[in-house]
């Protein structure tokens, strides 16, 4: 068996005390530059790699963040493009910061008390979480462990976390006023969960314009799935089928809607003109490519992480709102 290099041996490498050699290590300012540099040069010279759980006692950092979802596998890894890029996104910033992310799935009450028993065990520094529904007991259980914690969009629950969100209710409203600026008169929506603040806000944005322009609402509600779009449009053909225009709440919705759009032999977007939100990649190239709100998940993730790092330092708990923009596209 090869023997691993020590910290004794690093510290007579570099002419130190193990103490000195420890704190070098652990990552303490307090070492001159000269040393710190004779240190780490030894550390490299010799391969020494340090204990993880020793260092753990000492720093009492994990150097880890948990990821946690409240979706089940299904959604996570095959359905929907927005988890992949936050997870990816975020596992990028935190490697910049030289922290590891744990993903942790919380889809059922046993994987919630699992989570929460891992998170009070101490194997964290902090914790992020995605797409909480309704009274899901996470946000108020994990603000409890005083653990810091940001979640990704506006929590359902009134519960102190600092969060990142996008402008739901302003992106929904500017869909719908384009809508109606390119002289549609019936416009329906196709609205999220309505658990989760997405789903609400833009559902709002969308009523807020049609209040507005003294227009009745005409709604279907789906789960943010493509199968869900395609349900709630042929629902809206049934209960209004003179409708000529759909804000839908999300871009797998509405290609949902426009399969289903097609089978009724209705064109997009010359008999019903429709719109989107997310911008995923997939919005390029639908048929016809899809008119959407942008947004932005790659800003939002990276936002989620630099506030939950700033939290280590006591920093500014106020929630983040990043805009949204409308992009123009053939299906309306």
């Amino acid at each position: 068996m090869i023997k691993r290099p020590t910290l004794e041996a690093v510290a007579a490498r570099a002419g130190v005390s193990r103490a000195t050699a420890s704190r070098v290590v652990n990552g303490q300012t307090t070492v001159a530059p000269g040393i710190r540099d004779a240190v780490l040069r030894a550390i490299d010279e010799l391969g020494y790699v340090p204990n993880s759980a020793a260092r753990s006692l000492v720093t009492q950092r994990t150097d880890s963040i948990a990821l946690v979802v409240s979706e089940p596998p299904s959604r996570v890894f095959a359905d929907d493009p927005l988890f992949s890029t936050v997870i990816r996104t975020a596992s990028v910033e935190l490697e910049a910061a030289d922290k590891q992310v744990v993903l942790m799935l919380a889809s059922s009450p046993k994987s919630h008390a699992r989570v929460e028993r891992y998170i009070a065990g101490g194997h964290v520094d902090g914790v992020m979480l995605i797409s909480m529904h309704g009274a899901d007991p996470l946000p108020a259980a994990v603000s409890r462990l005083r653990v810091p914690v940001v979640s990704y969009g506006r929590p359902a629950v009134p519960v102190d976390i600092p969060f990142v969100d996008n402008d739901n209710v302003g992106g929904a409203e500017s869909a719908v006023r384009y809508l109606l600026d390119t002289g549609r008169r019936r416009i329906a929506t196709i609205a999220g969960p309505l658990d989760m603040i997405g789903g609400q806000d833009r559902l709002t944005g969308y009523r807020n314009v049609l209040r507005e322009s003294d227009r009745r609402s005409i709604v279907a509600v789906g789960d943010f799935t493509r199968e869900s779009g395609a349900t709630a449009m042929r629902q809206l053909l049934r209960d209004d089928p003179e409708l000529d225009a759909v804000f839908v709440a999300n871009d797998l919705m509405a290609v949902g809607a426009l399969q289903a759009l097609r089978q009724a032999g209705r064109r997009v977007p010359g008999d019903v003109a429709v719109v989107g939100f997310d911008d995923i990649e997939a919005a390029k190239y639908t048929e016809p490519p899809l008119t959407t709100v942008r947004h932005p998940v790659f800003d939002q993730a990276a936002a989620m992480v630099r506030l939950l790092l700033s939290l280590f330092e006591n920093g500014p708990r106020e929630p983040i709102i990043l805009p949204t923009d409308l992009i123009i596209r053939e299906s309306a």
